[in-house]
């Protein structure tokens, strides 16, 4: 079955920033918003929903024909909800892909909607532990 284990971390860079790193070094920064232009967590959930799908479905329709156009829009509704807590709502993803004219283009064009239902319903880690509603733990290391 192979290592299944996945993880980041980060540290703290200043008051609600931080350095998130993967293990194959990576790294990106985080914040709470404001004024500064790194992705919060919230942007960072929109995208991981959209580009968990985008590949699925480029890796497909690739074989096909290359896209002259990808791209998507990946939106949802803060909600502040006292009783239930804060939360996404309306999660959706819009894609945009064109292919060009021709036989392969037209066998791209067959493909894509097949491939982005499957994506949605069995391949998406993202986009299917949001909809199964996978719980989170957190605990804190009091060794410190």
């Amino acid at each position: 079955m192979g290592d299944t284990l996945r993880q980041v971390h980060f540290e703290r860079i200043a008051n609600s920033s931080y350095r998130v790193h993967n293990a194959r070094g990576g790294s990106i920064t985080v914040g709470s918003g404001g004024d500064a232009t790194d992705f919060t967590p919230v942007e960072l959930l929109l995208a991981a929903i959209g580009t968990c799908s985008a590949i699925d479905v480029d890796v497909v329709v690739s074989r096909r024909a290359e896209p002259t156009e990808f791209s998507a829009v990946v939106r949802g509704d803060k909600v502040r909800d006292s009783e239930q807590g804060n939360r996404m709502e309306n999660l959706a993803v819009e894609f945009t892909i064109r292919f060009p004219e021709g036989e392969d283009g037209d066998k791209a064009r067959e493909a894509l909607p097949r491939s982005v239902k499957l994506s949605h319903d069995r391949l998406c880690t993202v986009s299917r532990t949001v909809e199964i509603g996978t719980p989170v733990t957190t605990t804190v290391d009091e060794t410190a």
